[in-house]
Order: C-alpha cells, then sequence, then structure tokens
C-alpha cells in the first residue's frame, strides 16, 4: 500500500473517533474539564509506553533531538488548549459551536499550507476561503460576539497539524514525547484535586473509573492515527479529510443533544459548507487534470 493512500486511512480513522468524542466526554461528569484532560494524559502515557515497549520502539525517543523536542513540547501546548476548550464545549452544551470548529479548521490549514509552506492556491479555492470568512461575519451578528470557541478550536488544531508536519516524528514516539512532557503537571493537579477533596476518580463508582482509564486509549488512538497521516500526505489533503470529524459532532449536537439552531445560525453554517464544498470540487477537479498531485505527500 502506498504512503499516500495509508495516510488517507489513518485520516479517515482519526477524525471519525473525534467525530464521536461528544457522546463520550459526558460520561465523565461530574468531573470538569481540566480533570478530565488531565487523566486523559496519564492515562494516555502508560498506554503509550506500554505500546511502545512491545513494538520495540522505544530505539526513537533516544533518536529525538533538541530541535525536534522543541516542536514536541510547542504540539503538546496546542493539542492541550485544543483538548481543554473543546471538553468544556461539550460538556457545557457548545457541541455544534465544537462541531463548527472543527467544519472550519480545513481551511485553516490550508491557510498555514500557504503561509508557511509554499503551498499556493487557485482562484477558486480563495473565493471558497472568502464564503467562510462571510460566514464568521454573520455568525459573530447571531451570537452578538465572535464564534470564540469555533474559531479556537480551529486555529489551535490547524497548528497543531503544521507543528507535527514540521517536526515529522514518527506517531507512537511524537505522542510518547507530547504525553510525557504533560505527564508531571497533568499528575501534579490530580494529586491536587484528591488532596482537597474534590477528585471524581475513584469516588464515583468503578464504573466511572474505567470510563477514565479508557478515556486514555481512546485519546491516544485517533493522535496516533492523526501523527501517521500527517507525516504522510499534504495538509491540503488533511482538510479534505476533516470534514468527517465535524459532520459527525454536528448529528450529535442536532440529533442526540439537540442544541438549538435557529435560522441565522443556519445561515452561518451553511455557508461554511459551501465555501467547503467549492474548496473541495474544485480541488478533486484540478487533481484529476494532474493526477500526479494526489502522489506527492511527504515521508
Amino acid at each position: 500500500m502506498s504512503e499516500r493512500r495509508q495516510g488517507v486511512l489513518f485520516g479517515i480513522a482519526a477524525y471519525s473517533v473525534w467525530g464521536l468524542f461528544p457522546l463520550y466526554w459526558p460520561l465523565l461528569r461530574p468531573a470538569g474539564a481540566m480533570e478530565i484532560l488531565a487523566h486523559r494524559i496519564v492515562w494516555s502515557l502508560a498506554f503509550m509506553i506500554v505500546l511502545m515497549a512491545r513494538l520495540r520502539s522505544l530505539d526513537w525517543l533516544r533518536a529525538i533531538g533538541g530541535r525536534r523536542l522543541g516542536l514536541l513540547g510547542l504540539a503538546a501546548g496546542l493539542v492541550t488548549v485544543n483538548s481543554m476548550i473543546y471538553i468544556w464545549a461539550v460538556n457545557h452544551g457548545h457541541v455544534l459551536d465544537s462541531s463548527l470548529g472543527y467544519f472550519m479548521n480545513p481551511l485553516v490549514s490550508v491557510m498555514l499550507g500557504i503561509v508557511f509552506l509554499g503551498e499556493r492556491l487557485r482562484r477558486l479555492q480563495w473565493i471558497a476561503i472568502g464564503i467562510a470568512g462571510t460566514a464568521v461575519v454573520v455568525l459573530t451578528l447571531d451570537y452578538g460576539r465572535p464564534p470564540w470557541i469555533a474559531m479556537s478550536l480551529a486555529v489551535s488544531f490547524g497548528l497543531y497539524g503544521f507543528v507535527k508536519k514540521k517536526a515529522g516524528v514518527p506517531a507512537l514516539a511524537s505522542l510518547t514525547v507530547e504525553t510525557g512532557l504533560l505527564f508531571l503537571p497533568a499528575l501534579g493537579y490530580l494529586l491536587f484535586l484528591e488532596s482537597i477533596g474534590t477528585a471524581t476518580f475513584t469516588h464515583a463508582g468503578l464504573g466511572k473509573d474505567l470510563l477514565f482509564a479508557a478515556g486514555g486509549v481512546i485519546t491516544a488512538i485517533p493522535l496516533l492515527c492523526f501523527a501517521a497521516a500527517a507525516n504522510r500526505i499534504p495538509l491540503t489533503l488533511m482538510g479534505l479529510l476533516q470534514y468527517i470529524s465535524p459532520a459527525l459532532q454536528f448529528l450529535c449536537g442536532v440529533v442526540i443533544a439537540k442544541e438549538p439552531m435557529p435560522a441565522s445560525r443556519w445561515t452561518g453554517f451553511a455557508l461554511v459548507w459551501i465555501g467547503l464544498a467549492v474548496f473541495t470540487v474544485e480541488s478533486v477537479l484540478h487533481h484529476r487534470r494532474q493526477p500526479h498531485l494526489l502522489e506527492s505527500a511527504p515521508c
């Protein structure tokens, strides 16, 4: 199987799991977003160490130099901010806002590719980005403020993908280093919660404790898939695959959480979808005219 096809499959897997997260995090209530995130980090590291030892991939950890370590530290910070906002949004009735953020993220990834990697957009692709910008204005008028949840998620995750691509570290080693850098602060926070008597873990039943532990594995798997995909395919193609996640989140918000969607908000979402549709169709037609572009994925 080619590197590009592997990257596509890894991307689909990552975004599908992320799209269903709004069904999982509410199960961990009454824990707050910070406590949930800390448990994700602690249990993810335990899972990653076991996995890397079993696969005998520990040599990569010793081979990571200072530059890559710095980039992975930056990536760890970005994904922490992104995860914190996302968990808070889902558990406070903002599933649709998080969905909007990840709908916007492909276009953010494209812009990062243009600014930092020299990737070029054609006229219709610029029009698509302009339509998405109009959507932000419409939603700002609807909310009475900028859609900060959506914009924060889009920018933080777009930057995370960009930094991971620049680091170029294999998926297992990359995620292990990221979670390792965050482990002590996360563990310290959990011990602090226990010391003041507000911890949820071990105080809400065995079922809840198992859900906390499983959250580490559920967190690690899509991040591993994402890292593997980011190292194999261009940012523009990653942007196309990312539609899977917000589509599933949107369905969770409308069908299951039953969050309100007034006409003005539908208009904003529709503009984002139109922009994405224009961008996608133009990209597909361009690649069909020049099929060799699909094979030019970085290693």
